[in-house]
């Protein structure tokens, strides 16, 4: 003989324990031992610098007992350590400029590669920078936006150029610039980034 409740049982018991099952399937599931993540660690921002050097430790030029007609040279060698391109000006400056002397001493400036501070052995000129007299570059060439110039450094070996001034004591001097002495000059180069 059938037993009635084993019918009943049969009937309400999986609804029950399906449900305890499936829940205990979703929480294993969400508690797994599995995982995976991948980090890009010890990002740093650093800024760039536009620095600027050159070869010499003393002056270019200190040049005594001049004569009509003489003459010199000397080159040097500008580095930028940017890593970006810059532009690259001349210019110069000097306390209670200008005096009449500086007239008659002539100038010319070239720009290229090679040479060193106090040995121009090697260089080779690229371009004409200055061809004038002292007094001339001293009072138009004062700043950056005058200055002459631009050269691009590219921001990559070789990040430098050189220069060599080349002077000459007027052959046409006169006889009252005996023993007269120009004023102390100063030329400068700045690199700024190029836009």
């Amino acid at each position: 003989m059938a037993r009635p409740w084993l019918n009943v049982l049969a009937h309400v018991v999986p609804v029950p324990f399906g449900l305890l099952l499936s829940g205990a399937l979703v929480w294993a599931a969400t508690n797994a031992d599995w995982s995976g993540t991948s980090s890009n660690s010890g990002n740093t921002w650093t800024a760039g610098s536009v620095g600027l050097a050159n070869d010499s430790n003393v002056p270019m030029f200190r040049i005594d007992d001049m004569r009509p007609g003489d003459t010199g040279s000397n080159c040097i060698n500008i580095k930028s350590n940017a890593d970006f391109p810059t532009a690259l000006k001349l210019y110069g400056n000097s306390p209670n400029w200008p005096s009449n002397f500086q007239s008659f001493i002539n100038l010319k400036i070239e720009v290229g590669r090679g040479g060193t501070f106090g040995d121009c052995n090697g260089f080779t000129p690229h371009k004409r920078a200055f061809d004038g007299t002292l007094d001339q570059f001293m009072a138009l060439y004062t700043d950056f936006r005058t200055g002459v110039g631009p050269w691009t450094l590219s921001g990559k070996p070789p990040n430098s150029l050189s220069f060599r001034f080349v002077w000459k004591f007027s052959p046409t001097a006169p006889n009252s610039s005996q023993g007269a002495a120009t004023n102390e000059a100063s030329f400068t180069w700045e690199a700024r980034e190029q836009k």
